[in-house]
């Protein structure tokens, strides 16, 4: 997804809704958080977390964001709960936290992945601590406050995950 971008979707009466997205808050073995680091042509390097476009196929959220944790990391997520939800425009975002045991660069088959067109996406470790958040310019803003105060506060993710919350 393009950076700050929303979608739109008109209905046949020309009402607007919001499109359901899903991302992960993937934790490693090494408990550090793993992100997207996205490159765009003649744009400005920034992070973000896998995830993507709930389908019309999806059985539920938690399949479409397995779905988009595959694509995009050669991953499969274990998904503990629903850390925050927040709307974006005409976009609603549903954040879980998840672990990966493994991932790989080369089992990645997300239709954005290999189209030069779309920039790169490079798969990246990085610490939940304020120093090393601070200065990366990690998207969506909401996503990256949520990151940035628990890190700051010390707090433990898998404590806030809800893991009622389908």
């Amino acid at each position: 997804m393009a950076p700050n971008s929303s979608t739109r979707c008109s209905t046949s009466d020309g009402r607007i809704h919001m499109i359901e997205c899903v991302r992960a808050v993937l934790l490693t073995p090494a408990d550090r958080l793993l992100l997207i680091r996205r490159t765009w042509p003649g744009g400005v390097p920034y992070w973000t977390l896998p995830g993507g476009h709930v389908e019309p196929d999806d059985r539920d959220l938690r399949a479409a964001l397995s779905r988009e944790v595959c694509e995009e990391t050669g991953g499969v997520p274990d998904i503990l709960g629903r850390l925050l939800t927040f709307d974006d425009t005409h976009q609603r975002d549903h954040v879980y936290l998840a672990r990966i045991a493994r991932w790989s660069e080369s089992g990645r088959t997300g239709p954005e992945i290999d189209d030069p067109d779309h920039g790169t996406y490079q798969l990246d470790e990085i610490a939940h601590a304020s120093a090393a958040l601070s200065p990366l310019p990690l998207l969506p803003e909401a996503v990256a406050t949520f990151l940035q105060r628990t890190a700051a506060a010390g707090q433990d993710l898998a404590v806030l995950a809800d893991p009622t919350v389908p």
